[in-house]
């Protein structure tokens, strides 16, 4: 994936199991492909987490446009 298609408006969002209003949020593409290239290390780790913990302590990601 090319870094451009990151940046169409999407994002990727896990919404936290037990925190009302918490949530990870990525850029992706309109099928929710994470550029993982272009995330800062902190950002990718959180990526990589929020992936490992998906039923545990978030919900299965939601792709969704970005409103910004």
């Amino acid at each position: 994936m090319i870094a451009s298609s990151a940046s169409t408006g999407y994002e990727l969002l896990f919404r936290s199991l037990f925190a009302a209003g918490r949530a990870y949020v990525f850029p992706c593409d309109a099928v929710g492909h994470v550029d993982m290239d272009s995330l800062s290390e902190r950002a990718r780790d959180n990526y990589l987490y929020a992936r490992a913990v998906i039923g545990k302590e978030v919900e299965w990601p939601d792709v969704r446009p970005t409103t910004s």
